[in-house]
C-alpha cells in the first residue's frame, strides 16, 4: 500500500517484523488505515474509521506501542489532540528522526507532513533534546483553491 505524503510502500507485515512486534489483525489494520491517507490522523478519528474492530483501550496501546518503536510520530493539532503519522525516515526506539515541518490548516484542520527538514539547533550545555517538532499554522494549499474561488 502507498503511503502519498512520502512516497513510501507501506507493508504492514513487513514493518512489525522489522520491530520485533507480533503480526496481530488490529495491529495491522491501524497501520493500513494511517497508511490511506496524506495526512496525519487523530485517535478519535481512527476510532470512528476502525468501528467495532478495535476497542478504544486496544487502538490506544497500539498508537503507543508503535509510537515507542519508531513506526509513528505523534503531532499535537490546535486543539490538543493527538494525531499520528507513518515515520519516513529510520525511526527507532532510541530515536525519532522524523524530525520535520507539520502544517496543521486553520480551516479545515488537517495535519499535514512537509518535506521541510528543521535546521540544526546547538542546545545549551547540558540540555540534550531528544526530538524536536514545528508546527506551522495557516490555510492549506485545498483551502486556499476554496478560499479564493
Amino acid at each position: 500500500m502507498q503511503n502519498q505524503s512520502n512516497n513510501m510502500t507501506i507493508d504492514p507485515v513487513n514493518i512489525l517484523k522489522e520491530h520485533s512486534l507480533k503480526h496481530t489483525k488490529q495491529r495491522i489494520r491501524v497501520l493500513e488505515e494511517i497508511a490511506l491517507d496524506t495526512v496525519a490522523i487523530s485517535q478519535p478519528e481512527l476510532e470512528k474509521k476502525l468501528g467495532k474492530e478495535i476497542d478504544r483501550v486496544t487502538l490506544y496501546r497500539i498508537l503507543n506501542i508503535y509510537e515507542d518503536k519508531g513506526i509513528l510520530h505523534r503531532i499535537m493539532d490546535m486543539n490538543g489532540t493527538a494525531n499520528y503519522a507513518i515515520c519516513s525516515s529510520s525511526c527507532s526506539e532510541d530515536h525519532h528522526h522524523d524530525e520535520h515541518v507539520h502544517f496543521n490548516c486553520t480551516n479545515c484542520t488537517k495535519i499535514y507532513c512537509l518535506d521541510v527538514v528543521l535546521p540544526q539547533i546547538k542546545m545549551p550545555q547540558g540540555f540534550t533534546a531528544a526530538t524536536m517538532h514545528t508546527t506551522a499554522y495557516g490555510i492549506c494549499e485545498k483551502c486556499s483553491v476554496m478560499v479564493s474561488k
